[in-house]
């Protein structure tokens, strides 16, 4: 397991005072490790669960070479090119049943979706476009061709090859490609464990009286919510005072019986409570300072207890800021933790509503509203004031506008990114 200090000298340029975005996600890329533990499940209960080894067909899908439509299998090479072709209808194919024997010249089969092709036929014309009478079935000129209609065993997939890879999240269409196989079970990692709390003598919690001097502690309700979006095992740890006893208690607990541990709150650069120090005391923590909006202040490193070791992932304290660093910087992480193979972050491309503005050198995440323009394409407008401590506008909004690193003022009509809330798993 490398040391911080290790990650660091792996990344160029670093400056812990100074962080581009994309530089801190590469050092959590290159600190956090995927659990190793897996376990098998019934399908119908691995939903959302990641694949922990590859899954190999054991047969091929389909089975045989099939129907694609209901009408009449031939022989192409029986069409005629430039007359109506009259064939005798010998049996009828229905599906689930094992085709019959051999079909001769001249001959064709009345046929089902589905159903397995007879020995030397290699299309079907669908029963619309054909005149049946007294045992023959009459098809137009060019209305198929040979090969036309016809699925071959093995198209979507053949026996020994890969289904699904490892890493991958189940979908419902995984559940049901695994069906189709004939698995009953399938062996995924196991959840991670993440275990979090709030920080700060000013908060109460919900269905507390607000004290004098204190606000509502909105950013473990927040951060439980992503959290189940990710469906990992959650440890709620409430909120924990500004005292060293009461710190250290948490965070030794936490790391002894999570995977990774988020904090809010206490990580700023002149806090007068004892969190970054207790941070500092039971772990390898960085403490860095990123050139973004909202979210510079940020704690990342190891807390050891137990002999085990939990990812610190210690985020300001600010509602906004708390989403902003989450989707920036923890989602992809605890993905990774969970052995998924980390896909970027859906983003689309939106002309904005209105000029923005903007310093070259950090990169901003702005609350958006994206919506169809009168033209059809994707325009976004920016939800009002953009505080970090003001959570109404994220919940107005549907999307973060993402200003780059190194992007200046933007005019009213350009484009820029958008990560739309939707696509985010």
């Amino acid at each position: 397991m490398p040391s911080l200090a290790d990650i660091a000298s792996c990344i160029a340029g670093y400056d812990p005072t100074a962080l581009p975005v994309a530089q801190a996600q590469a050092f959590i890329a290159r600190l956090v490790s995927p659990v190793q533990a897996t376990q098998g499940l019934p399908i119908r209960t691995a939903l959302g669960r990641v694949l922990a080894h590859d899954v190999v067909s054991p047969i091929s899908v389909p089975a045989h070479d099939n129907s694609a439509m209901d009408g009449y299998a031939l022989r192409g090479s029986d069409l005629l090119a430039d007359a109506p072709t009259a064939l005798d209808v010998v049996r009828t194919g229905l599906a689930g049943h094992a085709a019959a024997g051999e079909v001769l010249a001249g001959q064709c089969v009345r046929i089902m979706t589905g159903a397995a092709m007879p020995p030397g036929l290699d299309t079907v014309v669908p029963q619309e476009f054909t005149e049946a009478a007294e045992g023959k079935v009459t098809i137009p000129p060019g209305i198929v061709r040979s090969g036309d209609n016809r699925r071959l065993a093995g198209e979507d997939l053949a026996a020994g090859e890969i289904a699904l890879h490892a890493g991958r999240l189940l979908r419902p269409a995984d559940i049901g490609m695994l069906a189709s196989l004939g698995l009953a079970e399938v062996t995924v990692r196991r959840k991670l464990r993440v275990a979090f709390f709030s920080t700060g003598d000013e908060l109460c919690d919900v269905g507390e009286p607000l004290e004098a001097g204190c606000v509502y502690d909105s950013n473990r309700y927040t951060l439980w919510a992503m959290l189940q979006r990710l469906n990992v095992e959650v440890l709620d740890l409430g909120l924990v005072r500004d005292d060293p006893a009461a710190l250290e208690a948490a965070f030794l607990h936490a790391a002894k019986h999570a995977d990774a541990v988020i904090t809010s709150g206490g990580v700023s650069v002149g806090e007068a409570d004892h969190t970054k120090q207790v941070m500092a005391r039971l772990g390898d923590v960085l403490f860095w300072r990123v050139a973004m909006r909202p979210g510079r202040p940020m704690a990342i490193g190891r807390i050891d207890s137990a002999g085990r070791s939990a990812v610190l992932f210690g985020l300001p304290g600010n509602p906004v800021a708390v989403m902003v660093t989450f989707y920036a910087f923890v989602r992809d992480a605890l993905m990774r933790m969970g052995g998924c193979a980390v896909q970027p972050m859906p983003m689309l491309r939106a002309a904005t509503t209105r000029a923005l503005r903007k310093k070259p050198g950090r990169t901003e995440y702005q609350r958006g509203i994206v919506s169809r323009g009168a033209d059809g394409n994707w325009q976004v407008a920016v939800t009002g004031s953009q505080g970090s401590g003001i959570l109404r506008s994220m919940s107005e909004a549907n999307g973060l506008v993402v200003l780059q690193h190194e992007q200046g003022d933007v005019d009213a009509g350009e484009q820029v990114d958008v990560i739309p809330f939707d696509g985010l798993v």
